[in-house]
């Protein structure tokens, strides 16, 4: 499909497009969403079409359905409008669309959508605007200007509060009260089914010299729908200016201190009156200014590149990291698709702990504890998870929503191909290397900013817990005397049941030699939280299962060609050619040919496993092991995850190998900012976006926290000149530029002494001039 992306090499913070096609609706929903991490939602037209999918989201507000899966419910929408010009019903499929441009500015989170319609021998100018505030999580506006440019015409508008939208035919709504107040002000209220949150949307209507325009304005009340027509004329030349301000209130909101509807009902009219003389302009404007003050100006980040589209991708990536993180509450996390569209229902994976907290953590630091914190406060539900699987500890479930909720993953799948069966979805029951890639984050976290608070309150049981049920998760191998790990899918979800998958297995051997080294000085270091966690979890046969088993743990290592074997029987599988099958970056075609089950016998894996594996443990292995393993494991994969490409474009940084790295950075960068107009319609990939920050930073920028120490050892790309950014080390904040000939440093922060590593040394970053690392010493 053609595409109709617009770019601008002179501007890196504006995404167009360019053309409006029916058949792109939902990519274009996806990318040019609009949030600010409580809410979001979809950029749906505001005219409406089959296969449109206008979703709106709160953060956090999760229901059920029956036995379904619980998910973010589609909130009622207040951005579609109905447009009658000389009784011609606005629909771009009909007449003549010129001048057509919709863009997103990503500086200021404003989306824009301008054209010239004409049809019936008329002609009209239509400009929207629309934006969700990050100066005021609560708002969000819209402003409409029709102009007719060939004569006068009659307008009928109809505007209102929509809940008749659902989740793919899934009303999680009831109970609604509708209420009309003055001066055009809508208010609907509504409750979840199942979880039984209350929502109070309330909307103000207005118009730029109303009184002239002779407006007539009807209010009709409909099942789950509240809207309002108006009628007026409008005079050749003359423009209609009308805005559309809302605000969303929940019983969730922790920034409320009464829950029930009455309060909720009047928290929504005091905004609305105290908005009242507040324009839309005046209201983006503050939004735009929040922009700014919080995301943009503090940690700027800059590549000069030969490649524009590189740090549009950047600007792109931050956007919709920020739009879909819940910063402002801990009882809520990251789902896999942001506040973008329905896919994944709005569920927390191990995406979170592994791609998307690195960062915060060394960028937000405050927002990186308050995603770790979740994890804390869904330590109840990894131990019911332990518990119901017969084991003890914290087994963390793979799905995640609220945070009393526990396991929330579907049990079956598709259908599959040969059998014509559901499958069934074992990622839930035995995709168990969650657990320890939650420790490792929250380990992350603590040794990058040294928050002893969050250590001693939170960050240490999870690690000791994990620890806990790793050691009763192993299994003994009598024959050959030592523990293993069976049953289990890796990062490879091909391979189900799996026996000794080497990521699974290492990150369990990290997580459980962690929880020994704490339980072994706490007694020392902290004695009252040693006290408190051993009436939690009995640290002394800790300590003993620990200390016995962990030597006993098997973790492959390289056999004698230097291939670390994904798992047990890998290996030993039947070798197809991919390369017929990987047609235009997708693997659809592999799966036309073979079932899941099929797959399973092959040697084909779906993303980075065992390169994960490395670039996680970079210290443990020989360049000789990476290298043997990239070029076995490389033409293996099929990256049918988003999370894949970004790890295989830091692991060949690591390895010198630039043609291919700057290749899977190219692959990475354009899953959902590039021209494949499929590629987003459930939502965007939030952990692959996080991605780009990681390859840009991470890979090439080469810094990487490495066993408590921050390393930089640049790998810039042929097509950058040079890379200017920020991060947060051990509450300092660090400027780094990066060239062809060398890296500068700067404590920004200079409140206190920190270092870096660079060619296996340590450098003591001064607090009052640059630090100044030569090329040349760095790669040797």
């Amino acid at each position: 499909m053609h595409s109709t992306i617009k770019y601008y090499p002179d501007d890196p913070w504006r995404l167009s497009e360019a053309c409006f096609d029916p058949r792109n609706l939902n990519k274009y929903e996806s990318i040019f969403a609009l949030g600010n991490g409580y809410l979001g939602t979809r950029a749906a037209t505001e005219e409406s079409y089959l296969g449109e999918q206008r979703d709106t989201f709160i953060a956090g507000s999760f229901d059920k359905f029956g036995s379904e899966a619980s998910e973010l419910p589609n909130l009622a929408d207040i951005f579609q409008l109905k447009i009658l010009l000389n009784g011609q019903l606005l629909d771009l499929t009909s007449g003549t669309v010129t001048a057509y441009l919709r863009t997103l500015n990503l500086k200021t989170g404003e989306l824009t959508r301008e054209f010239v319609w004409t049809i019936g021998g008329a002609a009209y100018q239509f400009r929207f605007s629309r934006f969700v505030s990050l100066a005021n999580r609560h708002l969000l506006g819209e402003k409409v200007q029709i102009t007719p440019l060939t004569a006068a015409a009659q307008l009928k508008m109809t505007v209102g509060i929509d809940g008749q939208v659902t989740n793919r035919g899934t009303q999680h709504f009831n109970d609604d009260i509708k209420r009309l107040y003055p001066e055009h002000t809508l208010q609907l209220l509504t409750q979840t089914n199942t979880s039984q949150i209350n929502f109070v949307i309330t909307s103000s209507h207005r118009f730029d010299g109303e009184d002239s325009q002779m407006i007539d304005a009807k209010t009709a009340m409909l099942r789950r729908k509240l809207v309002s027509t108006y009628h007026l004329t409008l005079a050749a030349k003359q423009t209609l200016n009308f805005e559309n301000i809302s605000t969303i209130y929940t019983s969730r909101d922790n920034d409320c201190v009464y829950h029930d509807r009455q309060s909720l009902q009047q928290r929504g009219l005091d905004q609305a009156k105290a908005l009242r003389d507040q324009t839309y302009d005046q209201l983006v404007h503050a939004s735009a200014q929040a922009w700014l003050d919080q995301v943009w100006g503090p940690l700027p980040l800059v590549i000069t590149s030969t490649d524009f589209r590189d740090q549009l991708a950047l600007n792109f990536a931050r956007y919709h990291l920020q739009i879909m993180t819940p910063a402002h509450d801990p009882r809520m996390n990251i789902g896999a698709k942001g506040l973008s569209g329905e896919g994944y229902k709005g569920h927390t994976f191990w995406d979170t702990d592994l791609f998307m907290l690195p960062y915060f953590i060394f960028t937000a630091p405050a927002v990186a504890r308050s995603l770790v914190t979740y994890r804390y406060l869904t330590l109840p539900g990894a131990r019911q998870k332990a518990a119901a699987d017969g084991y003890t500890g914290a087994q963390y479930p793979w799905e995640s929503a609220w945070i009393t909720e526990g396991e929330t993953a579907s049990v079956w799948g598709a259908t599959d191909i040969v059998t014509g069966k559901a499958t069934k979805i074992w990622s839930g029951f035995i995709e168990q290397h969650i657990t320890a890639d939650v420790a490792f984050g929250v380990n992350e976290y603590i040794e990058a900013t040294q928050d002893q608070q969050f250590a001693r309150e939170m960050g240490t049981e999870i690690i000791l817990d994990t620890g806990r049920f790793w050691a009763s998760r192993l299994d003994w191998q009598g024959a050959k005397q030592r523990y293993e790990i069976r049953d289990v899918i890796g990062p490879d979800e091909y391979k189900e049941h799996a026996n000794n998958n080497a990521f699974t297995n290492y990150m369990a051997h990290w997580n459980m030699s962690l929880a020994l080294e704490l339980v072994k000085k706490l007694p020392q270091t902290d004695p009252v939280l040693y006290a408190r966690l051993d009436q939690q979890m009995n640290l002394h046969k800790l300590h003993e299962d620990l200390g016995t088993k962990l030597p006993l743990l098997y973790v492959p290592e390289p056999n004698q060609d230097e291939i670390i074997p994904q798992d047990d029987a890998y290996l030993s599988k039947q070798n197809i050619d991919l390369s017929k099958y990987l047609t235009l970056g997708t693997v659809d075609e592999l799966f036309d040919h073979f079932s899941l089950d099929q797959i399973n016998e092959l040697q084909v894996t779906k993303q980075a496993d065992v390169i994960l594996l490395l670039y996680m443990f970079e210290d443990k292995f020989a360049k000789s092991v990476k290298q043997k393993n990239w070029d076995y494991y490389e033409p293996r994969t099929t990256h049918d995850s988003s999370l894949s490409r970004c790890t295989y474009t830091n692991f060949a940084a690591d390895l010198g190998l630039d043609d291919k790295a700057y290749w899977y950075y190219q692959q990475a960068r354009d899953i959902d900012l590039g021209p494949n107009m499929k590629s987003s319609d459930a939502g965007v990939h939030a952990a692959s976006l996080a991605g780009i920050w990681l390859m840009t930073i991470f890979g090439f920028g080469g810094v990487r926290y490495l066993n408590g120490k921050l390393r930089v050892a640049p790998n810039l790309p042929a097509a950058w000149q040079r890379l200017d950014f920020y991060l947060w080390w051990h509450s300092q904040k660090l400027h780094f530029v990066e060239d062809a000939n060398q890296v500068t440093v700067l404590n920004v922060t200079a409140t206190a002494n920190v270092s870096i590593c660079a060619n296996e040394q340590n450098y003591p970053v001064p607090t009052d001039q640059p630090l100044v690392i030569k090329r040349r010493g760095i790669n040797e």
